[in-house]
Formats: C-alpha cells, structure tokens, sequence
C-alpha cells in the first residue's frame, strides 16, 4: 500500500541505536546519493561537499569528530550501516559559480536562449555579493543551505525505510583536518549516521512523537 509523503514525517524518528548486522543495500545507496545531489537550493548554488562512509575505517575516521566531548555519539557511527557527512563551502569564488554555469547549459536549461544564461550567471551573482558584501553573511547563508539539503535527506531516507540520526554533536575541526576538508574549500557541519535501528535499544523508536499544536505554529488566512 501506497503511503503519502505526510505519512513519514509522523512516522520517521531520529534513532539512538543501531543494529550493525543490518546493511543498507546498493540499490538504495544509489538512491541516497540522488536525494543528497537533487536537494533545493538557493539560485541552485549547491555549495556543500559529502563524504560517505560505509567501511569500519571510515566510520572510525568520522568518529575523530566525536572522540572528546561527544563520544555518546560514537556508538550510532560505528554500527550504522553508512555514515554521512554534510560539508558546506567557505567561500563561494567566481570560477566555481562559471562551473555551476556551464553543468546548467550541459544539463540544457538555457534552452530558450542565451541570454538566459547570462541572465542566470548575473542573478546568481547578485544574490552572492548581496551576501557577501551587504548582509557579510555568506558563510552562513551557504550553511543554511546545506541545512536544507538535511531536511531533504531526512525525509527522502526515511521514504525508504531507512533511519537516521543527524548529528550537530561532533568536532568540526577534527573533522576537518581528518579529511582536509578545509585545504580543499569546505568545512563540516552536520553528521547524519543511516541504517536501521536497534530492536530493543533503539528506546525513541517506541516513543510516540511530540510536536506543538497547531493552534500554536499556524496561521492560516
């Protein structure tokens, strides 16, 4: 039976442990991926990276973010099926927004013209200088939008059957300088462990979910 998509909100939660017998399959891997490169974003920017462990060794590097005050976290790295790291740029430069540009004539979305391109390259790069000049918020205006692409993932893994658990309890700087993030543009901002819960470990699994009423976040006119 077919479920709509309101269907897991409710139902998907943020698993506390995770069952390490349980892989999750190649197939949906590739699904995973799609969810991560398909997500919104601002002007189609895309400025983040991912890295994806699925061996012990990665899982154990991306423990490096949470060997000192977050080691509660270490356990849901280490037996999740896979592990994702979202990282945002830190700076937004001209030839990568050029590279941006031309995936989008490959990919034909100019195809009413040229001067569509060119309209594209420019308010694109109207909205970065607004924030890097005007509002001196581009770092995090990158950030929120790797932010969005978390809400993405969330919900598209959870339409999958698969859990997750994401993470803002971790060390970015060790995370970095473990995978040079920032040598090579980026930086780490959210961990999100997948896979599939434990049983009879997983205690939020068998908790009903809790969110404010509508009569409180709502208005509607």
């Amino acid at each position: 039976m077919n479920k709509d998509i309101a269907h897991y909100a409710k139902t998907r939660h943020t698993a506390k442990a995770y069952d390490s017998s349980k892989k999750i399959s190649d197939e949906d891997i590739e699904k995973v991926k799609e969810l991560l490169r398909f997500s919104a974003s601002s002007t189609n920017a895309q400025p983040w990276h991912f890295i994806i462990a699925s061996t012990d060794e990665g899982k154990k590097r991306v423990t490096k973010g949470t060997e000192g005050l977050y080691h509660f976290n270490t356990p849901s790295i280490l037996n999740a099926s896979h592990v994702v790291v979202f990282c945002s740029k830190l700076d937004i430069e001209e030839d990568y927004l050029l590279r941006v540009l031309e995936q989008e004539d490959k990919d034909s979305r100019f195809q009413a013209g040229p001067e569509f391109k060119e309209r594209q390259h420019m308010v694109r790069n109207l909205f970065v200088n607004m924030h890097k000049h005007d509002y001196k918020d581009v770092q995090h205006w990158m950030d929120k939008q790797v932010y969005l692409n978390v809400g993405q993932f969330l919900l598209g893994v959870a339409a999958l059957g698969i859990d997750a658990t994401p993470m803002e309890g971790i060390e970015v700087k060790a995370l970095d300088e473990e995978f040079g993030l920032r040598e090579k543009g980026y930086g780490s901002l959210v961990v999100v462990p997948i896979g599939y819960h434990h049983e009879e470990e997983d205690f939020n699994a068998k908790l009903p979910k809790s969110r404010l009423p509508y009569s409180e976040i709502l208005t509607e006119v």
